[in-house]
């Protein structure tokens, strides 16, 4: 059985939560979640797989990133709480990220691991570490790292 059911299911059970408990914000948010979910599998004609649903909430995350700091910018503080209040509801759904240690010790397994000693290894280094963190770190964040360990 794929983890597809499983996102969604505890979403639209969450959806039901947020209805009963009148927590209006709360239940738009999660359906907006939803519909992202949805909108990717009907995209794909199947149903995701825990990367793909991992892809779609990370794309989400970003976007609510940006809208805040856009409407922060614009001076539009309301929009912007708005927009990270539904990133802090967005996250509840995503896995914990990873702490600086144990992101360091991936890169620096995946480095002896790999035998790469310098900057042109860094392709393969990072195709062991990305599988290893989805979801958990950004990505330019490590790739930043890796280029540092490397120099």
């Amino acid at each position: 059985m794929s983890g597809e059911t499983d996102l969604i299911g505890r979403i639209e059970a969450d959806v039901r939560s947020a209805m009963l408990a009148r927590e209006e914000e709360r239940r738009d948010a999660l359906r907006l979640i939803l519909a992202s979910l949805r909108s990717a599998e009907k995209e794909l004609q199947r149903p995701l797989s825990a990367d793909e649903e991992l892809q779609v909430l990370q794309r989400e995350r970003k976007r609510r990133i940006e809208a805040a700091e856009a409407f922060h910018a614009g001076g539009r503080d309301e929009q912007a709480s708005r927009e990270e209040a539904e990133l802090a509801i967005l996250e509840e759904y995503m896995p914990e990220p990873l702490s600086e240690e144990e992101l360091d010790r991936i890169v620096d397994d995946a480095i002896a691991e790999t035998g790469a000693t310098n900057i042109r290894d860094m392709g393969r280094v990072m195709a062991d570490v990305m599988p290893q963190i989805a979801g958990r770190a950004d990505g330019s964040a490590v790739s930043q790292l890796v280029r540092e360990k490397l120099a």
